[in-house]
């Protein structure tokens, strides 16, 4: 393990200024008589790399994250960091905070923390054991101009989250089952984000992806399972909470469970999927006026993509206080359409690629608003917010305290051949969108509004 470590670079930060807005193309390079399993522009990618955009107000401005690269036509990750300024409604030239030194997959994309001070934390992704994960903290609050490494370690898909007064709670994984095939939902803590303790082990019930999001000091997370521990199995949904630093998990109806989970049927299970055969494929996680969490899923028949998976719905799954409610919002043509659910009291929004793109049973498609004004029970397209695209858009990401100009943000790309891949966010109506430059000669530049 230590060799592994140790042949692969050390992950400094890099401090550079990039020339603009290039978004990284990747496929998994799986593919079918339909398509790669996903693949196209997948700078914000993935659902599990959370939160990659946060509003600050004391700045004004929301800083966001996205995997970049080089060029047009190479596929050389580099982990970037910009922001919008709300009042000079510009973007700088984006830094780079992690050239991931040859890497091509923005499974390794990075996450985004603020603490109570101002200092930007970026938690960039590794992969299995072969790739480290590192931490690096702004050399100044509210500034992109300087970051430092503060820790390198074994994660994947981190989701940290800063506590008032208490500090870091972050949710990552690890290939720890056996086989190194099976993803494990770990944890740890830290007062200040460089001294952290030992990992703790939340589930590994032969392998999960999870979604997480925090409401005050409470922390909710929803996860799946991968049966055998392969992705392509993923099914069934769980949901656990804390209040206490992890200290202890508890039920949406407040039952302790005992870490890690190890039973398919257990406590935390909110909807057995795999008795039906199905796939569940977690978007996003928010939360109702009164705190309880909402979580938006596709929900599928098969892992590739075409007909054979169809119906692919959109559900939320929505705690009320007593009981989990179920309700449809639409279908769509993929399993990796990925948006993000906004809750303003009664009124819900969607933003996501649910409508067909230009490459049909790619990754992506044209973006579009959904509404509901019943908590969910009911929804309404609203508008389509991108149209007649050449490539498609997908993975809507929406920034922590979105606000109306900046809220939600994507990346397109052709999800049939390597493509450029540019990157767009919309307003709160879905009414304007706005494309970040690709090329940029001065310090600072207007995005360019499309609609």
């Amino acid at each position: 393990m230590v060799a592994v470590w140790m042949a692969y670079p050390l992950l400094q930060a890099q401090n550079k200024r990039a020339d603009g807005y290039k978004g990284i193309w990747y496929t998994i390079e799986q593919s079918s008589k339909y398509g790669y399993k996903y693949s196209g522009g997948l700078g914000t990618y993935t659902a599990d790399h959370i939160p990659v955009a946060i509003y600050a107000p004391e700045a004004d401005k929301t800083f966001f994250l996205y995997g970049g690269t080089t060029q047009a036509d190479e596929r050389h990750l580099l982990v970037m960091i910009s922001y919008y300024d709300h009042k000079r409604h510009v973007v700088p030239r984006p830094v780079v905070v992690c050239d991931k030194n040859g890497v091509d997959d923005p499974h390794d994309n990075g996450s985004l923390a603020i603490d109570n001070d101002g200092y930007l934390w970026v938690f960039v992704s590794g992969r299995n054991v072969s790739r480290l994960g590192a931490i690096y903290r702004s050399t100044q609050p509210y500034s992109i101009d300087s970051f430092e490494k503060v820790h390198e370690t074994v994660m994947t898909y981190p989701q940290p989250w800063w506590i008032e007064g208490q500090g870091f709670i972050h949710l990552f994984t690890k290939y720890t089952a056996p086989g190194t095939r099976g993803r494990e939902l770990y944890w740890s803590t830290s007062p200040d984000g460089v001294h952290w303790q030992p990992d703790q082990k939340l589930a590994g019930i032969e392998g999960h992806y999870q979604i997480s999001n925090q409401c005050g000091n409470r922390i909710v997370t929803a996860f799946n399972f991968h049966p055998t521990g392969l992705a392509d199995t993923r099914t069934n949904l769980y949901v656990l909470q804390t209040d206490d630093m992890g200290r202890t998990w508890k039920t949406m109806e407040g039952l302790p469970v005992e870490t890690p989970l190890t039973d398919i049927q257990n406590a935390a299970l909110v909807h057995d999927y795999q008795s039906e055969g199905k796939l569940v494929y977690l978007n996003d996680i928010n939360f109702d006026q009164d705190g309880n969490p909402v979580i938006l899923a596709i929900v599928s028949r098969h892992f590739q993509p075409g007909p054979q998976g169809d119906p692919r719905e959109w559900i939320v799954f929505h705690w009320n206080g007593e009981q989990w409610l179920r309700h449809k919002v639409c279908e769509s043509t993929h399993n990796y359409d990925m948006g993000s659910l906004y809750t303003e009291g009664k009124e819900w929004r969607i933003i996501g690629p649910t409508e067909a793109g230009p490459q049909r049973y790619g990754t992506g498609g044209e973006m579009a608003l959904w509404t509901s004004r019943d908590e969910g029970l009911t929804w309404k397209r609203e508008r389509l917010i991108t149209t007649d695209s050449p490539c498609n858009h997908s993975y809507a990401r929406r920034p922590v305290n979105a606000r109306p100009d900046f809220y939600a943000f994507w990346a397109d790309g052709h999800a049939d051949e390597m493509s450029k891949s540019h990157l767009y966010f919309t307003n709160r109506e879905g009414t304007k969108v706005w494309m970040l430059p690709y090329d940029m000669d001065t310090d600072f530049a207007h995005p360019q509004r499309l609609k």
